[in-house]
């Protein structure tokens, strides 16, 4: 069995860039998947970062063809053993929670389950029931989801933030189980170099930078993190601490405001 040095040490192996320079293809082949003008911005153990013609992307060393891979120095054992690592991580840290959720405000009854649940209080401006304001960020750090007759859920946060860390396997269940219908995008003010640097918990959903705060202004947002659900027509459903949400509330605003 690894110890708990070793597993850090495997991970930190992960995030050193393979290649100092950016590097540029004319296209890239990902499984099913061909970009075009392609820069490589960095690389690691297990993955690489690019821009292409349509945005931002990353892709896992073992998806890329043979000679691809030889050229990012892929080494399937060791990369397997990064990812095990990095999941058990992950779980070790997820274990590690409190299993209970924020406690609610004083003598608030819980909503009927035919209502929709409203967060005890939240750190920003309300705009439950109002048009979300405009969604704008810098850099995708992932590929740039389809939004297209989904609701989407925006969470806040930051790699400093504690309980935003202990939301993101929660999150991560959201874009696992409802993927069909929901979109998860975590949006941070920080550098792409911070939230790179952060390998744990690992983020399974969108992510994205904005340093000039545009989305998190227009909310005034003042404690993370925070999130908004938006339904496909663009209204916002829910806000406040993601860790008010469980499957049961989440699935009621998803039937219940399904066009």
């Amino acid at each position: 069995m690894k110890t708990l040095s070793g597993i850090v040490a495997l991970i930190c192996l992960a995030v050193v860039s393979a290649s100092g320079a950016d590097e540029s293809f004319r296209t890239l082949r990902v499984k099913d998947d061909v970009y075009t003008n392609v820069i490589v911005t960095s690389s690691t153990a297990t993955d690489i970062y690019f821009s292409h013609a349509r945005g931002m992307a990353s892709a896992k060393l073992k998806d890329l063809d043979p000679e691809l891979q030889k050229h990012f120095h892929y080494d399937a054992a060791k990369s397997t053993e990064i990812e095990n690592a990095r999941r058990q991580a992950t779980a070790n840290y997820q274990a590690s929670l409190p299993r209970t959720q924020p406690a609610p405000r004083a003598n608030r009854d819980e909503p009927p389950a035919a209502e929709d649940f409203v967060a005890p209080h939240i750190h920003a401006r309300s705009v439950r029931g109002q048009p979300a304001p405009p969604f704008a960020v810098e850099k995708w750090l992932t590929d740039a989801p389809s939004t297209q007759g989904k609701f989407v859920l925006i969470d806040f946060w930051a790699t400093w933030c504690g309980p935003c860390r202990q939301s993101i396997p929660e999150l991560n269940a959201f874009h696992a189980r409802f993927n069909d219908r929901l979109v998860v995008i975590g949006v941070s003010d920080e550098s792409e170099e911070d939230i790179r640097k952060m390998t744990v918990p690992h983020i399974d959903y969108a992510v994205a930078t904005d340093t000039q705060q545009r989305m998190k202004s227009a909310l005034e947002v003042q404690g993370i993190p925070h999130c908004i659900l938006v339904d496909p027509s663009g209204i916002v459903r829910y806000e406040g601490h993601p860790g008010y949400l469980d499957y049961e509330k989440l699935a009621h605003f998803l039937d219940k405001y399904s066009r």
